[in-house]
Formats: C-alpha cells, sequence, structure tokens
C-alpha cells in the first residue's frame, strides 16, 4: 500500500469555505442595490392600480375610496409592499406603499406615496411615513 495518500483535507475544505465566505460578503451587497431598485417596480405597478381604480370610482361618483371600495388588495403583486390609501375625499386622495420584508432594507425608498390633488399628482418617497426625501432622492425612488 502507499503511503501517500491524495485529496483534499478538513483544512483544505475549511479554506475554501473561509474563501467563499469572504467572496459572499463582497459581492452580495453589490447585487442588493440593484435588487432594491428592480422590486421598487413593485411599487410603481401597486401605485398605478390604485390610480386607475380611483379615477374609476370616482367617475362613477361624487368622491375616491378606500382600498375595498376601489377593490385592490392591500398588498402588491409581488408582495414587496404594504399598501394604504391614507386620505380622500370628491377632490383627493393619498395613496402609501410602504416596503416589507428585504425590501425594507430601502431605507432611502422604504416608503412611496402618491397624492393626487385637483388632477394634479404629487410622487414623494421617505424613509419614513412623512415621505420627505429631498428632489433628487425623490426622482432616484420613482425612476428606474
Amino acid at each position: 500500500m502507499p503511503t501517500n495518500e491524495h485529496g483534499y483535507t478538513w483544512i483544505d475544505t475549511m479554506i475554501a469555505v473561509a474563501i467563499a465566505a469572504v467572496l459572499s460578503s463582497i459581492a452580495l451587497p453589490s447585487f442588493e442595490g440593484p435588487l432594491r431598485k428592480a422590486r421598487r417596480t413593485d411599487a410603481l405597478v401597486a401605485v398605478a392600480e390604485i390610480q386607475g381604480a380611483q379615477e374609476r370610482l370616482r367617475s362613477r361618483g361624487t368622491r375616491y375610496g378606500n382600498l375595498s371600495e376601489i377593490g385592490v388588495a392591500p398588498t402588491s403583486r409581488s408582495g414587496h409592499y404594504k399598501l394604504q390609501v391614507t386620505a380622500f375625499d370628491a377632490d383627493s386622495y393619498a395613496a402609501l406603499a410602504i416596503a416589507t420584508g428585504a425590501q425594507a432594507r430601502d431605507t432611502e425608498c422604504r416608503y412611496m406615496s402618491v397624492r393626487a390633488v385637483n388632477a394634479n399628482l404629487i410622487f414623494a418617497s421617505g424613509d419614513n411615513d412623512s415621505v420627505a426625501n429631498a428632489t433628487t432622492a425623490n426622482r432616484r425612488c420613482w425612476s428606474l
């Protein structure tokens, strides 16, 4: 029997695992940014759904409505955002998309809102429900 055996040792395997862990920790953050940005599409689609449903309701009546009245689910289609209609009356409404799950780490754009006031749309975003991002940050959140 030969005394020289060939193969991987436990130490070789642990070194390979350590190298893989370091590479993953470097690569993961670079993938998260574009992934969060892509998931914002879910909020944009949800807000567009709310807008269309609100306008359909208003065209048949005298006011805008809440989510159940306009027939929109309380979560976005892909489930990355929780949806709310925070205010509504005869002339205006406000809708809010709040990031949930992994998308909640998108701190700058965690909250995305649209307000319709006398047929003018106002888009806002922020890290809390005050949606007070500066104009440049707001553009980053709403543009893809």
